[in-house]
């Protein structure tokens, strides 16, 4: 099977009719803008567009037209020989190749001549002949998005994806060039929340000194990048939306710029940083001398900066405390002498219950406020982040539903239902099921069947939400492989909690 293409990070460098109609001035443009991506390291992609011209124009708009466009197509063709002479050069460059066809029989041009990727333009976007024989060149493609509503766009989506076609999706505005208050940068937002599973770009017009919208565009979460580009001379001068090769490397700089600033997509907590937030922490000193034996509390001690390593910092003060080594007056109180108490066992699920929350606002999960959840902890509370789950009780009648919640590592363990079938469907993240000895890894979407007195058991790596569909939920219905957990009573192996539990677990701490 042949690798899916990766539409991340590429820059696509549109040539369109900026090569003149002179081979020499075209080969001077590719050459330069090669240069550009190699000196940059990034992933260039070289442009052309193919327009049959002779079937392509009516035959009594060829002497005299108009239209506007029509005279500079006819006035800068190229025949395929020069095209193939240009791909060449391309390919020597260490560049992808890409097509934009206007027509169809383009489209068999590019698929003879062996380009990597075709574009649909914008305004080709609506042009179902055109879009049906593209969807048949079995290449990669990415379709532009200017001047199209939702509908017109969930339209392209549903017929490419038909068709088995691999393709992203260009956030674009038709104006050359695209003022600063006509981007509408948020349409990326839009874009990349509507069609999730797609690579979301964007094709820009703007002028080529502003590179704040290539910028916004990363931050924004676009991941392919495209601009118009070209080198003046005497006698043509560049059009305002296109880029010299100089200008091109400002705008890959710019967005350097930019991936450098919106930094990593996990939390990042440097020490640099640490040290700066740990000169304003307040530490535990002493109000009066403390010997050992003795209980901190606010009457023998105060918070104040500055925080000295080893010390007791008031984020992590709490009644309970024990001191076992003495304690001058005004002295800072280290940890190496204090005995911790134990947190309660449930304290672990407290902990945990911040995460599921978070878990369920990633994957844009929304419950309503009537739900019962179970903390399923099959070998004790104190091993929840080993062995369990979080399930949220939706419906048990003829029919049940379930949201099921697992933290990053936790394991549920082998079990079967004699009673109950169900299905899982998973909703974010990636689970592991064991169905009968059978070990296969589901991906949001996916959904795994389980048939009564099956064994199963499942895990997952990376946290999990996942939907379950079943017959009749009973309590009595789960039968494990370990036999110390049948021998559990009900409650010794889950607690079950309207809501959160917020006020039913047995918790001393404060549950936020």
């Amino acid at each position: 099977m042949n690798k899916p293409f990766d539409f991340n990070d590429i820059f696509v460098f549109d040539l369109a009719n900026n090569h003149q109609g002179n081979v020499d001035h075209a080969l001077k443009i590719i050459r330069n803008i090669g240069e550009v991506v190699r000196n940059n390291q990034v992933r260039g992609v070289f442009k052309f567009q193919f327009r049959q011209l002779e079937s392509f124009v009516h035959r009594s708009h060829k002497q005299k037209s108009d239209n506007k466009h029509i005279p500079r197509f006819l006035a800068t063709k190229l025949e395929r020989s020069n095209f193939q002479t240009l791909l060449d050069q391309v390919r020597a460059e260490g560049m992808l190749a890409m097509c934009t066809p206007f027509d169809e029989e383009s489209v068999d041009v590019i698929v003879d001549m062996g380009f990597d990727l075709i574009k649909v333009a914008s305004c080709s976007a609506k042009d179902w002949p055109l879009l049906e024989k593209i969807s048949e060149a079995n290449l990669p493609l990415i379709f532009s998005t200017g001047g199209l509503q939702l509908n017109n766009i969930d339209d392209l989506v549903s017929f490419f994806g038909h068709h088995g076609s691999e393709f992203g999706i260009m956030h674009c505005v038709s104006i050359y060039p695209t003022p600063l208050n006509m981007c509408h940068m948020n349409q990326i937002d839009v874009l990349r929340s509507r069609y999730r599973n797609r690579v979301i770009g964007w094709s820009t017009h703007e002028k080529p000194a502003e590179m704040l919208p290539i910028q916004i565009a990363l931050a924004k979460g676009a991941r392919m990048f495209e601009r118009h580009v070209g080198i003046a001379t005497a006698d043509n001068k560049l059009n305002d939306y296109s880029s010299t090769p100089e200008e091109v490397n400002q705008w890959i700089n710019a967005w350097k710029t930019a991936l450098e600033l919106c930094g990593s997509n996990i939390r990042q907590v440097s020490n640099l940083e640490q040290e700066s937030l740990n000169s304003l922490r307040r530490g535990v000193y002493a109000r009066a001398p403390i010997k050992k034996g003795q209980a901190l509390d606010r009457e023998n001690i105060y918070f104040a900066m500055p925080y000295i390593d080893g010390q007791l910092d008031s984020g992590n003060w709490r009644p309970g405390i024990t001191v076992i080594g003495d304690s001058g007056e005004n002295e800072p109180v280290l940890r190496q002498n204090l005995l911790f108490p134990d947190n309660p066992d449930y304290q672990v699920i407290k902990e945990a219950v911040h995460e599921v929350k978070a878990l369920l606002n990633e994957a844009n999960i929304i419950l309503n406020s009537e739900f019962e959840v179970e903390y399923s902890h099959h070998y004790g509370i104190s091993r929840f982040r080993d062995y369990g789950a979080v399930i949220i009780n939706c419906i048990n009648r003829e029919y049940c539903k379930k949201i099921l919640v697992q933290l990053p590592g936790q394991k549920h363990p082998m079990h079967f239902h004699p009673q109950k079938e169900e299905t899982f469907q998973v909703l974010y993240g990636t689970l592991t099921l064991s169905v009968d000895g059978h070990v296969r890894m589901l991906a949001p979407g996916e959904t795994c069947l389980v048939l009564p007195g099956v064994w199963h058991s499942f895990w997952t790596e990376t946290g999990c939400v996942i939907e379950e569909v079943s017959t009749t939920h009973f309590n009595s219905d789960s039968v494990y492989k370990d036999a110390d957990i049948n021998k559990k009573q009900r409650h010794e192996r889950k607690t079950v909690v309207d809501h959160w539990g917020r006020f039913q677990l047995p918790v001393k701490a404060k549950f936020s």
